[in-house]
């Protein structure tokens, strides 16, 4: 039933019904996107908040890029999901892929390894290595906990059933907040805050989602499963290898920021900002990092919804930008820097012009998950790896020359990059996606 709803809502899709699937999605990445600032809030003000918050930004980055293959597993699941078979082989194929990224890193947790990469060629102080290997020793269920995650919400969004991915969320929100208070009283150290309440926080929500999914999957287990009878672990990886290096080329850019910080200029200072920086345009990004999955989910068997969905991105690349406008070029830096995150006046001052060359990040964001969605959806996923590939190029390369070159302090340069990056990958998708959506204007309108 639920199933066929949704059907029903891409044969007769509105911008106000888009919006409505659209909402809950958005609310699940903005709730995920204010738990950071809110952890570095509490790293802020406690003793050696510099220490910790680049402990905590290190073990973060190394953290993401290990998850990173499993991110794409919602696209994968709201996209392949249809039956009993198709559901069996992908929930195989996810179990053997969370059991690889834990792992690679119980492999990167070993001394000699974790010292020869952090100390060694990211030259990071030994102090500050030592806090970041116990922080990513403490984000050791998170990987398999996203993936699991990841691919039940891909069945709920399948399903019509957005605000259960909410509500998940929610759960999450409340352990890193109830959790958060918790260690923060009782005198545990920021980087351990942040690591641990992030961890058992999405544990929580990975067992919460397996709930609420719990009657989708009873009636997707009697499901013939016409369109995807003949699904392998074979088709599924060569569907989902290009999602993977996707995931894995775009956060994997993180370790390489942290290695030119770690060379740059005020590299102590800049290690520390970036993450503070970072997490409040994230919080931007993360309006548009839903629209991949609402527009796999509703674009029609035709695609005659593609329109619809094409207008509502460029409606919300305007959303994302105008706010962090507002608050890059006003006062309400200062506020957010200083009153709510917690900076000293030194780090706050060496926030600003990072935040302004930031600022069309959100838009680009929204842009680029709008074009990778139309390639899902054609089921050829190999531009989306080559557009990421191109990204991580640019960023490497603007960030050695602005770091060796142009001594720029540590944080610009990565926002200079990060920018750059972006809008080369946003360039190299633009035609082959219009190409892709000339051939569904002439398919719908013959």
């Amino acid at each position: 039933m639920c199933f066929l709803h949704k059907v029903k809502l891409a044969e007769n899709l509105t911008y106000r019904k888009t919006f409505r699937f659209w909402g809950p999605l958005a609310l699940t990445w903005l709730m995920m996107a204010f738990e950071q600032p809110f952890l570095i809030a509490f790293i802020a003000r406690m003793s050696d908040a510099k220490f910790n918050l680049a402990a905590f930004g290190i073990a973060g980055s190394f953290a993401m890029i290990i998850e990173s293959p499993v991110i794409m597993l919602m696209s994968a699941s709201t996209a392949l999901v249809r039956g009993a078979n198709s559901y069996k082989v992908l929930k195989r194929f996810t179990d053997i892929l969370n059991a690889v990224v834990t792992l690679i890193q119980l492999l990167l947790l070993i001394p000699f390894l974790f010292s020869r990469i952090v100390t060694g060629l990211m030259e990071v102080p030994d102090d500050v290595a030592a806090l970041s290997r116990n922080a990513l020793i403490i984000f050791l269920p998170w990987a398999a906990s996203i993936g699991y995650r990841r691919f039940y919400q891909g069945i709920l969004i399948r399903n019509n059933l957005t605000r259960r991915v909410t509500y998940g969320t929610l759960v999450r929100l409340s352990v890193i907040v109830g959790l958060g208070l918790i260690l923060y009283f009782s005198g545990v150290r920021g980087a351990y805050i942040g690591a641990g309440a992030m961890s058992v926080a999405v544990l929580c929500e990975a067992i919460a989602t397996r709930f609420m999914v719990s009657s989708s999957l009873k009636q997707l287990l009697l499901t013939d499963d016409t369109e995807n009878a003949n699904l392998s672990l074979k088709s599924v990886a060569k569907f989902y290898f290009p999602l993977a290096l996707t995931s894995i080329l775009s956060l994997g850019v993180n370790p390489f920021v942290t290695f030119f910080l770690g060379r740059s200029r005020m590299a102590l200072e800049s290690l520390a900002v970036l993450p503070v920086v970072s997490s409040l345009v994230f919080i931007f990004r993360s309006l548009g990092l839903s629209l991949q999955e609402v527009n796999i989910a509703l674009i029609g068997k035709e695609k005659q919804n593609y329109f619809i969905l094409r207008n509502f991105a460029i409606f919300m690349g305007l959303v994302v930008t105008v706010p962090i406008m507002l608050i890059a070029f006003t006062p309400l830096a200062d506020i957010w820097f200083t009153n709510i995150s917690g900076l000293s006046r030194e780090l706050a001052d060496l926030s600003y012009l990072p935040l302004k060359i930031l600022i069309f990040l959100p838009a680009l964001t929204v842009w680029l998950n709008f074009q990778r969605s139309s390639f899902i959806i054609h089921g050829s996923t190999a531009p989306i790896s080559i557009s990421t590939a191109i990204e991580l190029i640019v960023i490497i390369i603007v960030l050695f020359v602005c770091v060796v070159f142009m001594n720029f302090t540590g944080v610009v340069a990565a926002s200079i990059a990060f920018v750059a990056g972006k809008l080369l990958s946003n360039i190299y998708m633009a035609p082959r996606q219009q190409e892709l959506a000339r051939g569904w204007g002439t398919a719908f309108n013959s």
